[in-house]
């Protein structure tokens, strides 16, 4: 049964708990096995995990709790269902800052013309 998402930007890290019946401990330390799952912070350090990261956290507790894989099983799986090999999580990562400058930039304009 799929965990019904609300439809919001950020989750903080008890509302992603909630949502997929898992601790918050639990969350943490997947960030540190799965490389793609690295959420973002508040000012305040508050983990605020996006709707993306949020399914992809639903998608591997379904490999590990479900399929009973292991979680290099898990991590083998995700990266093939993807199609991501290491070239292209570097050209991803090099597209996402190239985006990120752009609209850096644009936004320096608008608060300019204030």
């Amino acid at each position: 049964m799929q965990a019904l998402i609300p439809d919001k930007y950020y989750f903080k890290i008890g509302e992603v708990a909630q949502i997929t019946s898992l601790r918050p401990s639990v969350l943490r330390y997947w960030e540190t096995e799965f490389e793609t799952l690295k959420p973002n912070k508040s000012r305040s350090g508050q983990r605020l995990y996006t709707k993306n990261e949020l399914e992809l956290i639903l998608k591997i507790k379904n490999l590990l709790y479900h399929e009973k894989l292991t979680i290099e099983g898990a991590r083998k799986k995700l990266m093939k269902r993807c199609g991501v090999g290491e070239e292209s999580i570097n050209t991803n990562h090099d597209e996402v800052i190239k985006v990120l400058n752009e609209v850096k930039g644009q936004l320096r304009q608008i608060v300019n013309s204030l």
